[in-house]
């Protein structure tokens, strides 16, 4: 039992009122620890977020980017944390991909954590370069099949964000040689560069390259259009039935954080993205913002799960194996 879960059963035992521990919450500083580095989307969530939450309690939201080790150092110090709502943890699909991934995990994603609520999730378009010659995915899929051995797919690696060239290869049943980078910027200068043929990125990245005419748009990758580029459909729509990638957001404490705590957690939540202002910026982020129903602990819990459970078979299937 870890020291915080001992602390609680005597504190109960001696009769202290679990709730009388947290009614007052939060009345000190509130640290959202954030797996990557500054700058990221997720990064840019967690900040505004934070800042709309600050405004709510009146105490303030310290940021702790913590990056590493496929985010694992970000999680692992989060469900070692005290139990009392004071460390928070903001993760992406990446919190669903690590158990496929890593062999040895010192933390469980569905055992060690309170699911708090889903923030939103964002889509990310299928790219090639510009001289591709396919215009849309039926006529994509047709070439990359014919011309398998000829082609790459840029990416970060299973691990490096959302596994969109595995999910891909998955859906078509084709394997093409997947070509890792440290980020998905340098994947974009060599797609743009003609190095490598195809990619999947953020639309907050890739938008302006599509715009100028330097990359080639095949598809949404969610089950939604972006906002902005809702003329683009998604690969759904154009004939890969079930294809599904979202990164999607969430919030999480250490596992026997108290009841009251969270439902605090969850009221803060959902009050911050029902705020107008915060609401524009995150529209203009292109991130499709949690409703009410699904900025819930069940509903997270229910992303976590399904999501787990759908990399386990996709990474199962590609023939990767835990390291």
């Amino acid at each position: 039992m870890k020291p915080w879960s001992r602390l609680m059963v005597l504190l109960v035992g001696l009769g202290v009122p679990v709730f009388a521990l947290s009614q007052s919450y939060p009345s000190k500083p509130v640290r959202f620890i954030i797996p990557f580095a500054p700058g990221g989307g997720a990064d840019l969530v967690g900040r505004l977020l934070g800042q709309k939450l600050t405004d709510i309690w009146g105490q303030p939201v310290v940021i702790d980017n913590r990056p590493g080790a496929g985010a694992n150092i970000a999680a692992e110090i989060s469900a070692r944390a005290a139990p009392d709502g004071y460390t928070v943890l903001i993760h992406h699909i990446g919190m669903s991909t690590s158990p496929a991934l890593f062999r040895k995990l010192d933390y469980d994603p569905l055992a060690d954590f309170e699911t708090i609520g889903l923030i939103g999730d964002s889509t990310s378009m299928l790219l090639a370069r510009r001289d591709f010659p396919a215009n849309d995915l039926q006529g994509f899929i047709a070439f990359v099949k014919a011309n398998k051995d000829k082609l790459s797919f840029a990416s970060t690696g299973p691990s490096g964000g959302p596994p969109c060239a595995l999910l891909f290869m998955n859906a078509i049943q084709t394997e093409i040689l997947e070509v890792v980078y440290k980020s998905t910027a340098l994947g974009m200068t060599e797609l743009i560069a003609g190095r490598v043929d195809m990619m999947c990125d953020s639309v907050l990245t890739a938008t302006p390259y599509i715009k100028a005419g330097r990359v080639k748009v095949i598809g949404a990758t969610s089950k939604y259009r972006s906002r902005a580029l809702p003329d683009v459909p998604t690969l759904e729509e154009q004939g890969l039935a079930g294809f599904e990638l979202a990164n999607w957001m969430g919030l999480y404490t250490p596992k026997n954080t108290p009841r009251d705590v969270r439902d605090r957690l969850v009221s803060a939540l959902q009050a911050s993205l029902r705020d107008p202002d915060l609401l524009a910026v995150l529209n203009r982020l292109d991130l499709k913002v949690a409703t009410q129903e699904q900025a819930t602990p069940a509903a997270l819990a229910e992303r976590l799960k399904s999501e787990t459970e759908k990399w386990r078979a996709v990474f199962r299937k590609a023939g990767i194996q835990p390291n």
